[in-house]
């Protein structure tokens, strides 16, 4: 697939089959994907923390206060991103600038994760509700965590929706 068949094919995943697990392979090529993608000074301020097993239970758990996130539960696999320290010259960056570069990177690094996902023919879905204390517990994690992302194979009935974007000229200004 090039990029944009990517695009076009990556959905937020809200059934999963939980019978399906995610072959290895596909996961490391996720996570290499993680890892290729830019960042402010190459400093990467992100971790990574693959759950499975318990941990995935714990964690998907963890994102379903209030009855959100239920899908979460059939997900094989959740990614959890922590922040990590910045490099000293993007800290320097970022302060003299005024910008959160790290919330940048971490944005940057989740679409890498969910376009490679829908690669490999996984389904995938940022979540942002979640309970960070009990992540944190749950994953050993010193650091805030920012998202949570599952990965699974859809269900054979979660079909391909209709995508519902802005037109480009409400999104791009030519000068």
């Amino acid at each position: 697939m090039n990029f944009l068949e990517i695009a076009n094919a990556r959905q937020s995943c809200r059934r999963y089959d939980p019978a399906r697990a995610v072959e290895q392979e596909k996961l490391d090529a996720v996570l290499e994907a993680a890892r290729l993608a830019p960042s402010a000074c190459n400093g990467q301020p992100y971790h990574i923390t693959v759950c499975t097993g318990d941990a995935r239970e714990t964690v998907a758990k963890a994102t379903m206060g209030m009855g959100m996130n239920k899908f979460a539960a059939d997900a094989p696999v959740l990614l959890v991103l922590s922040e990590a320290p910045y490099v000293k010259s993007a800290a320097l960056g970022a302060k003299v600038k005024k910008n959160d570069y790290r919330s940048m990177d971490i944005g940057i690094v989740a679409a890498y994760i969910t376009a490679e996902a829908a690669a490999q023919e996984l389904g995938s879905c940022m979540l942002g509700w979640f309970d960070d204390d009990k992540i944190r517990k749950a994953c050993g994690l010193d650091s805030p965590v920012r998202l949570v992302i599952t990965l699974g194979y859809a269900a054979a009935d979660d079909p391909l929706r209709t995508k519902k974007r802005k037109e480009r000229d409400e999104l791009v200004t030519v000068l």
